[in-house]
């Protein structure tokens, strides 16, 4: 794929783990020449309290390729909630945008021009389970950011399934609403 990518967009909910383990990532991916690469660098020196801006990382001085962005979507307040987001949490996403790659979402020859930026979810409550399994964290977490990365580069859902299932599809909180839940 020679094709500029100029910026693509994602999201994806992965649930099925223990409660507040969901992952539901949301992904902007382009070249870092672009509107991508100028949001990366403008987010990572507009640092803003409780809601600090990483680089996915392996391991502490293992930065992922292509460079990827996290950005919480939850004021962080809270130290445990903070290493479990920049631990387990920030691993995941790492090995979720290597796997895209691996899928050949990413293609391995643009590793190095492309930039990600993720807006993490990260329920409160994890800061609060004792019993927090970081296995089951960081494979949703996983999950969810290749998920997300595939629908990205692959333009899913396309307009044509969009168009076609629009009343079929009612937004999880609307319908709790509906049904007096919320």
């Amino acid at each position: 794929m020679s094709e500029r990518i100029i910026m693509r967009t994602g999201e994806a909910l992965v649930a099925g783990g223990p409660p507040g383990t969901a992952a539901e990532p949301e992904v902007i991916i382009g070249e870092l020449d672009g509107p991508v690469g100028t949001a990366i660098a403008t987010l990572t020196g507009d640092q803003v309290k409780g809601h600090s801006r990483v680089f996915a990382i392996l391991n502490t001085d293992i930065q992922v390729r292509p460079v990827t962005l996290m950005v919480s979507k939850v004021t962080v307040t809270n130290s445990r909630y903070t290493n479990i987001l920049m631990g387990t949490v920030q691993g995941a996403i790492a090995n979720g945008v290597l796997d895209a790659v691996r899928a050949g979402d990413i293609p391995k020859e643009k590793a190095n021009d492309l930039g990600i930026i993720v807006s993490v979810w990260l329920n409160p409550m994890v800061a609060k389970a004792d019993d927090l399994d970081h296995k089951v964290l960081f494979d949703i977490h996983r999950r969810a950011m290749a998920q997300s990365i595939h629908k990205a580069m692959n333009n899913e859902p396309s307009i044509d399934w969009l168009l076609e299932h629009q009343d079929e599809i009612t937004h999880k909180y609307y319908q709790m609403g509906l049904d007096g839940k919320i």
